[in-house]
């Protein structure tokens, strides 16, 4: 009798570590998304052996703990490391212990000594970086794969949108900002679905990572699977179990405050924001004239100067200014990603001005002025070389590009939030330009191309290489026209004659186009006739 226990008792104990590995042979093992760091780590024994402390640290953490989620910063001198996982909070810690040692291996093969590297899985994340991370969430832009096989439920793609328009509302305000649900779409059929977005994260860039995964799920449907990530968090639906059912959370609670009268109330405060802003400039316009005192160019050339780079070192940052490493072509020249000897990454301007002095005048107006500009809405001149005919400008770098790929192109979707503290910066940016540095500057070039976006998305106004000064005594100065048609006041465009108010009136179209999400110089024709940029406006009013 004892002997049958004992067999009774071992076939158990079998059978339970079986089902335990069964369970974690049929997770999602797959790569759905990875990502290398362009350059290598000066120091790669001190960076790897930080990386391989890192992962040990944190897979004792998983095993020990049981948690879903960890940072770790390693330092060995001067090199640092910074390292963070999560897995979904429906997995066992056996599952996610698997699928982060998964990714650890994956991660050091995929990108080898680069100085950081990202592993994205259905299932977990792992990355690690030379710099701090921890709170960035749309660094990628928003990426999605969608499944292949439709469904033939008919209200799929109704249910779905609710799903997870209530996902991405509720996921910001629960703990450890993560939700799961199961939900009926018909007879005995139910869409499964997740968020979550790292911990390390705050409320208000969760909800704006969740806002640009759901819109970016919107492809997706009605096929029965869909999958949209970012650097800081993950949505998932599928009409396959993820979980189990006793895995659910109840989101109602957190669904009683926003939903779409929250959306309205958004666009109707963008709206409204942007209309005080512009009776804000048309104000200052009046009264400037008895309140701002206007330096000459002279004043320019007292300023303090900026760092001299030497031409063979800015060189070698660029590869030789290879093709590879060219950011896009801009009025004056070329713009080029550039990594300095310490390892800082910067953008390098690359001027073309040939042998006239006006131009090289233009030129040194230009370091002497930027340089000495600091304010966190416009771009950050670090630098300049001279070297023969070669004029040369490094300005810091800003990852997300300009605003123009966002909105036109294939960078991501920005959300009304986002939208409405580009329209701000933007406003200050300028307004610092023109009333609060020493010598009033005029850009003369505003448009959505010069407008970079930083890591947080917020905007700063770059290419001062048409800027002017104003003289003393004169509100505005006649010179040639050198702005970009669509954005360009017609006094100027057409009779060269140049003040604040042809930035203002940039801006006012640079604004129109946020709103919008159409170019200035984008026309509809129909059978109604012309729709031009404000009737796409009042779309949203």
């Amino acid at each position: 009798m004892l002997q049958l226990k004992l067999l009774a008792l071992t076939l158990i104990w079998w059978s339970c570590i079986n089902l335990d590995y069964a369970a974690a042979a049929t997770r999602d093992t797959r790569l759905i998304n990875s990502g290398c760091s362009p350059f290598n780590a000066s120091n790669t024994r001190s960076f790897f052996a930080n990386v391989n402390d890192s992962i040990s640290e944190l897979r004792g953490e998983i095993s020990n703990q049981s948690l879903h989620f960890g940072t770790f910063k390693k330092s060995r001198g001067d090199v640092n490391t910074y390292t963070m996982f999560q897995c979904r909070n429906y997995l066992s810690k056996n599952d996610c212990l698997a699928c982060f040692n998964n990714a650890s291996i994956q991660i050091r093969d995929i990108c080898k000594i680069a100085n950081g590297a990202r592993v994205i899985y259905n299932d977990c994340f792992l990355r690690y970086e030379s710099e701090r991370f921890y709170q960035q969430t749309n660094e990628l832009g928003g990426g999605v794969t969608c499944g292949n096989i439709s469904s033939n439920a008919t209200n799929l793609k109704v249910v779905g949108q609710q799903v997870l328009n209530d996902l991405q509302l509720a996921t910001p305000k629960t703990k450890g900002f993560y939700a799961a649900t199961k939900t009926k779409v018909d007879g005995d059929r139910a869409i499964y679905a997740i968020a979550q977005c790292v911990e390390s994260a705050t409320q208000t860039k969760c909800l704006d990572c969740m806002q640009v995964g759901f819109n970016n799920l919107q492809s997706c449907l009605p096929n029965t699977d869909g999958t949209a990530y970012d650097a800081g968090c993950f949505m998932r639906y599928s009409m396959t179990p993820l979980f189990a059912d006793n895995q659910t959370i109840d989101i109602r609670p957190y669904l009683k405050e926003g939903g779409s009268s929250k959306k309205w109330a958004i666009i109707g405060g963008v709206v409204g924001g942007v209309v005080l802003l512009l009776l804000l400039f048309a104000l200052q316009w009046s009264r400037k004239t008895k309140k701002v005192h206007r330096g000459d160019i002279l004043g320019a050339t007292e300023l303090k100067g900026p760092v001299n780079y030497k031409f063979k070192d800015l060189k070698v940052a660029t590869k030789n200014f290879s093709a590879e490493n060219k950011l896009g072509e801009g009025g004056f020249g070329a713009v080029y990603k550039g990594t300095l000897k310490n390892g800082k990454i910067v953008a390098i301007k690359k001027l073309v001005l040939g042998k006239s002095s006006k131009m090289e005048d233009d030129f040194e107006s230009e370091v002497k002025l930027i340089s000495n500009v600091h304010h966190r809405n416009l771009v950050r001149l670090l630098g300049c070389c001279t070297k023969g005919q070669e004029r040369i400008l490094v300005y810091e770098y800003m990852a997300n590009s300009s605003l123009d790929k966002f909105l036109f192109g294939d960078k991501g979707v920005l959300n009304w939030k986002q939208r409405y503290d580009i329209i701000l910066g933007t406003a200050r940016g300028l307004a610092y330009l023109h009333e609060e540095f020493h010598v009033s500057i005029i850009h003369r070039d505003i448009k959505t191309a010069n407008i970079l976006l930083d890591d947080d998305l917020q905007p700063k106004i770059a290419d001062f290489g048409l800027a002017r000064l104003l003289p003393r005594d004169r509100s505005h100065l006649s010179t040639k026209f050198a702005g970009t048609l669509g954005y360009t006041a017609p006094e100027y465009a057409m009779q060269g004659q140049l003040s604040e108010k042809a930035d203002t009136y940039s801006y006012g179209i640079v604004v129109l186009e946020i709103i919008s999400g159409q170019k200035s110089t984008d026309v509809k024709i129909d059978e109604e006739g012309r729709e031009y940029l404000l009737q796409r406006v009042s779309c949203y009013i």
